[in-house]
């Protein structure tokens, strides 16, 4: 059986105008997983859980074989996270930070810190107030990552940064990871952000994961279709082929699992193929997302 940093089996929490139902995500170690989602999705709600803010109401939680909440203290000194909204002093220096952190964990590794200061270009004597928005992603990056967690979870990270910030902290944060044996879990809305580190995907709506896959498996299995139909042809209907635009001359379609042999349905029913492509991850998620609420609704 796999190594699992986090499993969620069946996991619950109800508020009182967002319920999230049903959770199972397992993350195995050394996974980069990312949990897409758009606002009040339940993204946070997951983290939350997962970090030991909020307990959930039903269900199992093993993170790093630790049993939440029952062993959450232990749990909670292996993981490191770092969110959009994260709290530092801004009148204190980021050497305070650093021997804040370091007086709390003695797995703080000083060397480490140091080439991740050098790394980032960030210096030990700046005060908080004066760093850019990017520069303050990356010092919580800093003290996230020089405490060596087992896992780091990242909420949101990019929320808000401008485009050259946003791929200078990607970039920082792939260079980083590319050489640790670590766990992680990135959530954001942002799918690009997504496909460029993570070799997991999660995508959840409205409470509830509506897909979960290894990146390229999820890649390789959506298509989109694109027709032109004659008029008096009958499109046949394909399990896994749902309509997503166009009109009924060139209708747009997706297909999920794509089969070659769903284009050569369509052409023998009359049909000419005008092409058949890869999506990309947003438009995955999209296309899944709305599948599932058809499927609720209906």
């Amino acid at each position: 059986m796999t190594d699992l940093a986090v499993r969620f089996e069946g996991v619950g929490k109800t508020y009182p105008f967002f319920t999230l139902e049903g959770i199972d995500l397992d993350v195995p170690t050394g996974t980069i997983a990312g949990l897409v989602g758009a606002n009040g999705a339940g993204k946070s709600t997951i983290i939350r859980i997962l970090i030991g803010l909020v307990q959930q109401d039903r269900g199992n939680v093993r993170v790093l074989g630790y049993d939440l909440p029952k062993h959450l203290v232990a749990a909670k000194g292996e993981i490191g996270f770092v969110s959009e909204d994260l709290r530092l002093y801004a009148s204190a220096t980021l050497a305070w930070h650093i021997n804040f952190i370091r007086s709390i964990f003695g797995t703080w590794d000083s060397a480490y810190a140091d080439r991740l200061l050098q790394r980032f270009d960030l210096k030990p004597a700046q005060k908080i107030r004066g760093l850019s928005r990017g520069q303050r992603i990356k010092a919580g990056l800093m003290l996230a990552l020089a405490r060596r967690p087992r896992l780091l979870v990242l909420d949101e990270p990019t929320a808000g940064l401008d485009p050259i910030a946003r791929r200078e902290v990607l970039a920082a944060l792939t260079d980083v990871l590319a050489d640790e044996d670590r766990t992680v879990l990135f959530s954001s809305q942002n799918t690009l952000d997504i496909e460029q580190i993570s070799d997991q995907i999660t995508f959840i709506d409205r409470g509830r994961i509506v897909e979960s896959a290894d990146k390229e498996s999820l890649l390789e299995s959506w298509r989109s279709i694109r027709l032109r139909v004659p008029p008096g042809v009958v499109l046949p209907t394909l399990p896994g082929v749902m309509r997503d635009g166009g009109t009924d001359r060139v209708p747009h379609l997706t297909a999920k699992p794509f089969e070659p042999a769903m284009a050569e349905a369509f052409q023998a029913a009359g049909a000419t193929v005008e092409a058949v492509k890869r999506m990309t991850l947003e438009e995955i998620f999209v296309a899944g997302v709305m599948r599932e609420r058809e499927s609720t609704r209906g």
